[in-house]
């Protein structure tokens, strides 16, 4: 990198600082379509983590459009005088809007909804008796199919899996995100404190109980940002096996930490 990239970087990044300032006392349209225009990036990101491995018929270019609205709502509610970075903030607003659209259209049929709750029931049964996570051959059994089938019903689950963990950990806290809902405005470090102790104590324990892929699966998709892509040339197997463990590992976390909220 030359140092005229190092500079043009910096005159980019101050040019920003600024447009914010400006923006934040003026909240004048034009500006704040300045800002969606820097930040769209973002939006494409986001839509295409949440579209991936989704059916065939969910179009990414709707997704985008979903999180564009996200992204405009972002700029116009973020403060920066809490300290948290604006691209953080954005993607959870984005991916709430992207998810929110999916769920209005509601394009998940009634009858993948009741399988979903079938196999969730059949996860805690079985969770209950071994006081393990079952395997995927316990798991058909109890469901009375077989292998095929379940790993067949892992793809027409997909759109249902499509959460953030922050809203496995925080279902009732309505349509906010884990974000806007700090206590602390001068918290050191917002980002680190976006969930309490005891959420994370139950993520983490949850996790901790996934069958090793899962896991993996897991922490490579929400922790380092690769994509279904990505992780199955890490696991080597395709990205449709991917999606299958990751469909898995979300409904294994819901109805774990269901138990652990009921308990």
């Amino acid at each position: 990198m030359t140092r005229a990239d190092v500079r043009s970087g910096d005159d980019v990044e101050a040019g920003i600082v600024a447009l914010w300032r400006s923006y934040g006392e003026s909240r004048d349209q034009g500006q704040r379509d300045r800002l969606v225009l820097h930040y769209a990036p973002l939006v494409k990101y986001v839509a295409g983590r949440v579209g991936t491995g989704l059916p065939a018929h969910v179009d990414v270019a709707d997704l985008i459009q979903s999180g564009i609205f996200g992204l405009v709502d972002a700029i116009e509610k973020f403060e920066p005088e809490r300290g948290l970075k604006f691209e953080t903030y954005a993607m959870q607003r984005i991916r709430g809007a992207i998810l929110d659209d999916l769920r209005s259209q509601d394009w998940v049929p009634r009858s993948v909804r009741s399988r979903a709750r079938d196999v969730e029931r059949a996860l805690e049964r079985l969770g209950a008796k071994l006081q393990r996570t079952p395997t995927d051959r316990e798991l058909a059994a109890e469901l009375k199919i077989g292998l095929a089938e379940l790993r067949e019903l892992y793809g027409q689950l997909q759109l249902t899996s499509v959460v953030a963990l922050d809203e496995l950990i925080a279902p009732n806290k309505g349509g906010a995100s884990l974000a806007e809902s700090l206590p602390d405005d001068d918290a050191e470090d917002p980002v680190a404190s976006l969930v309490d102790q005891d959420s994370r104590r139950q993520l983490a324990d949850a996790i901790a109980q996934l069958a090793e892929r899962d896991r993996v699966v897991v922490t490579l998709y929400y922790f380092e940002n690769l994509t279904l892509a990505e992780i199955g040339k890490v696991l080597g197997v395709t990205e449709s096996r991917v999606c299958q463990l990751h469909t898995r590992a979300v409904l294994r976390l819901r109805t774990k930490l269901n138990e652990q909220s009921e308990a």
